[in-house]
């Protein structure tokens, strides 16, 4: 059952920043297949055109709520090595997008065109540039590394996070018995270890980023050698 926040509300103390809160309280209790303007207007204790006078419409909230958690994304400055700053933006994306997990589904999906979210987007790959790896491996490894994020918080919060899928499933006794593998690495993919999982496929991407940074350097120093011997 809803709870409206109170009983009513006049359209002119109602904000952005209000229905945004509410909103996402409402996805997280009701998922985003549950989440409707009206029950957000119940949760919020005022009629549906009261909301749609700041978001005319649902898809103009949700923009809202995405630009809103990538605004939160904090992007580390050049004084820091290069790898310790794509290890830090990746862990930002990750920490922003699983913040409301019932929203995590619709994020990591979700095209962000929008001014705020370009802003933020043309940050990160401009983190990628600095690695030096040219401007088609930076814009491949940006896509790479976004394809382990979306996996990861897709999984930390709408996969093992939700319990079994399957309707018929097996006592833990017949999963010991004839499933003895899935068993034993069952005790590591619940909740608690999460984090130790994504540190560790962090630092196995970001291995091989320094890999092919140390490659295109040398490649690049080793065509400034040709060239300088051609000159001669």
């Amino acid at each position: 059952m809803d709870k409206p926040i109170t009983k009513k509300r006049a359209r002119g103390k109602l904000s952005r920043e209000m229905i945004e809160d509410a909103a996402f309280e409402v996805i997280e209790s009701e998922g985003l297949s549950g989440f409707s303007m009206r029950k957000l207007a119940a949760r919020l204790g005022c009629e549906a055109m009261s909301i749609y006078h700041h978001f005319p419409s649902q898809a103009h909230l949700y923009e809202a709520l995405v630009d809103r958690q990538m605004s939160g994304l904090v992007i580390p400055d050049d004084s820091l090595p290069w790898r310790e700053r794509a290890r830090i933006g990746l862990q930002e994306f990750r920490r922003v997008a699983t913040e409301h997990p019932a929203f995590a589904p619709f994020i990591v999906v979700y095209r962000m065109n929008s001014p705020p979210c370009l802003a933020k987007l043309n940050a990160i790959i401009g983190l990628f540039e600095d690695g030096d790896f040219g401007p088609e491996l930076s814009a491949r490894m940006f896509r790479a590394a976004s394809y382990y994020l979306m996996g990861a918080i897709l999984d930390e919060t709408a996969g093992y996070a939700k319990g079994p899928s399957a309707v018929t499933t097996v006592s833990d006794e017949d999963l010991a018995r004839d499933y003895p593998s899935v068993a034993a690495a069952g005790a590591y993919f619940g909740a608690a270890g999460f984090d130790k999982t994504f540190e560790l496929g962090l630092e196995m991407f970001l291995d091989e980023m320094e890999r092919l940074r140390e490659a295109a350097g040398s490649e690049t120093a080793q065509g400034g050698g040709d060239r300088g011997q051609t000159k001669k």
